[in-house]
């Protein structure tokens, strides 16, 4: 709830201050790159996973995803030169928070730190069993 209320504030300061024509135009840029990435998604996945579950196929593919792609970008390329440059601006911005919080909250590099199961399960064991000799201490 925090986040969405921070995230709430700072778009609508952000609107308060950015002419609409811009907001507009970010926002078709963005929507427009994300369906070329769905679109190239579907044919990679295709590809490269022909056995995952899917509840729907796209029909003619990869001929359709391709005209997705291709129908994007002609939209896209059409947007002002400054659009672009304040997308690219965006897209740094969003990729280095990505990076950073994935590099401390990903689940592999948490698991490479922790000792896993096998390994402490090993040590108690290794801690229960009396030793060989009668004595108990090694000489």
């Amino acid at each position: 709830m925090f986040i969405i209320t921070v995230c709430g504030l700072l778009f609508a300061v952000l609107a308060a201050f950015v002419p609409l024509k811009d907001i507009v135009e970010l926002v078709n840029i963005g929507t427009l790159f994300a369906f070329v990435v769905v679109n190239i998604g579907v044919i990679i996945l295709r590809r490269t996973r022909p056995d995952m579950p899917r509840p729907y196929r796209v029909p003619f593919s990869p001929v359709f995803p391709l005209l997705g792609v291709a129908f994007a970008i002609f939209l896209m390329k059409d947007l002002p030169l400054a659009t672009w440059g304040r997308f690219a601006v965006w897209l740094v911005i969003g990729l280095v928070i990505y990076f950073a919080y994935g590099r401390s909250h990903s689940r592999l590099r948490l698991a490479e730190r922790a000792p896993s199961r096998f390994d402490r399960a090993s040590d108690t064991e290794a801690e229960r069993t009396p030793p060989a000799s009668g004595s108990g201490t090694p000489r």
